[in-house]
């Protein structure tokens, strides 16, 4: 009996991977072992940088706080241990972005634990 073999799957497999990885530099985009290879790497690369991402947020809005505080006269530590001991709980995303669209607010969030 003739071996059975289903190209159908394994073209659909090899298509989908090839389609994925479209418009990337030199035989990654259309050498099936390279794109492969290319293909998984990305995906431990998006694994971690759904981690990184987060730090990398916290980072920018740790420094637009600490821009805007040293317009007003404080540091980022002396602003957010103000705000704690004032028992203001607002978050970074929240104050840096007062910080950048809407300095009046983030002006009296700082009078405020003055």
């Amino acid at each position: 009996m003739p071996r059975s073999v289903n190209h159908v799957a394994s073209r659909a497999r090899r298509k989908k991977i090839l389609k994925r990885v479209k418009g990337q530099f030199g035989a990654r985009k259309n050498v099936w072992t390279v794109a492969k290879n290319a293909y998984e790497k990305g995906l431990t690369y998006a694994f971690a940088d759904r981690r990184r991402k987060k730090r990398e947020f916290r980072a920018l809005w740790i420094q637009r706080i600490n821009a805007a505080a040293r317009l007003e006269g404080m540091s980022y530590s002396q602003l957010m241990g103000a705000l704690h001991k004032a028992g203001i709980e607002i978050n970074r995303k929240t104050l840096a972005n007062l910080a950048m669209n809407n300095q009046e607010a983030f002006k009296a969030i700082v009078d405020k634990v003055k």
